[in-house]
């Protein structure tokens, strides 16, 4: 994964909201890749991770191409 890659997307307190997932469709529409991070605490162990981001995938119509931790890199497949 190329670590140029900046975090464009933070998940804080208020967790997966709308404004969240219109922020990430308009970031994967004009970029295509989208890197994600979990603010500490907001995620308690890797299951609720992967719940977090297939979350964020499937309400963005994206794919999870990178994961560790707490980012993660979303691909709108285009």
């Amino acid at each position: 994964m190329d670590r140029d890659l900046i975090i464009s997307v933070r998940i804080g307190r208020n967790g997966l909201t709308d404004s969240l997932v219109q922020e990430m469709q308009d970031q994967l529409s004009k970029r295509g890749l989208v890197k994600v991070k979990a603010n500490r605490g907001i995620v308690e162990g890797s299951d609720e991770r992967l719940g977090l981001f297939g979350a964020i995938a499937e309400s963005t119509n994206s794919q999870v191409v990178f994961q560790r931790g707490n980012v993660a890199v979303f691909w709108s497949g285009e």
